[in-house]
């Protein structure tokens, strides 16, 4: 399968990239900047809102992956109001690749979202509901719109709502529910690329929303 990762620079777009190479799919890195992601891995240098660029790297592809996301401290870019991304970059990227995605019949759609949005919220810790709530509180908008783009696509889509994330190697397979679960409120960037290779690979999670999480 021929796979567009957009948002491959790092973080779970590199992990998911380097998870789909080992599977054997051909997979495209589009990013600001792509980094290193080995021979096997075509790499595209573009903004997601560069409407040509994103067009070009969509021709031929079978599926995309969208892990958009501000690398930035949360806190510093509640305070500034500033970011090296654009605050929207999540739902206004996703709305490029949307619209790209229809412009060469590319049907799945897998984007990665976060846990806490939407009916999730109400399962968050109250440490997470504050950080939530006062250092996140525009992401976490930009997220909603995000996803109300994604259900109202009309593509073959998957969300993909990871807990907290970080970058230590677990190799145990992650939790997912489709109810909105989680025993735990960590998982690991590496399981997260597992779960949304495995989506793309799975047309039986079409139109559904899974959280992710490590196993209690």
């Amino acid at each position: 399968m021929k796979v567009l990762v957009v948002g491959a620079s790092r973080g779970t777009g590199a992990e998911l990239v380097a998870e789909l190479a080992g599977r054997g799919h051909l997979v495209t890195a589009y990013a600001r900047r792509p980094g290193e992601h080995g021979e096997e891995v075509r790499t595209v240098t573009g903004d997601v809102l560069d409407a040509d660029s994103l067009a070009k790297a969509m021709i031929g592809q079978d599926a995309v992956a969208v892990t958009l996301g501000i690398p930035d401290n949360p806190f510093r870019v509640r305070l500034t109001r500033r970011a090296s991304s654009r605050l929207d970059v999540r739902s206004a990227g996703t709305a490029a690749v949307v619209a790209a995605m229809r412009e060469q019949g590319v049907r799945r759609l897998v984007v990665q979202s976060t846990y806490g949005i939407g009916d999730t919220y109400r399962h968050l810790p109250l440490a997470l509901k504050a950080f939530f709530t006062l250092a996140i509180r525009p992401q976490v908008r930009d997220h909603e719109v995000q996803e109300r783009l994604v259900r109202e696509s009309g593509l073959a889509w998957t969300i993909v709502r990871p807990t907290v994330l970080h970058d230590d190697p677990a190799e145990e397979p992650a939790y997912v529910s489709t109810d909105d679960r989680a025993p735990s409120m960590r998982v690991s960037r590496r399981q997260v690329a597992r779960v949304e290779a495995d989506a793309l690979e799975d047309d039986g999670r079409v139109s559904q929303v899974l959280s992710v999480t490590a196993p209690a």
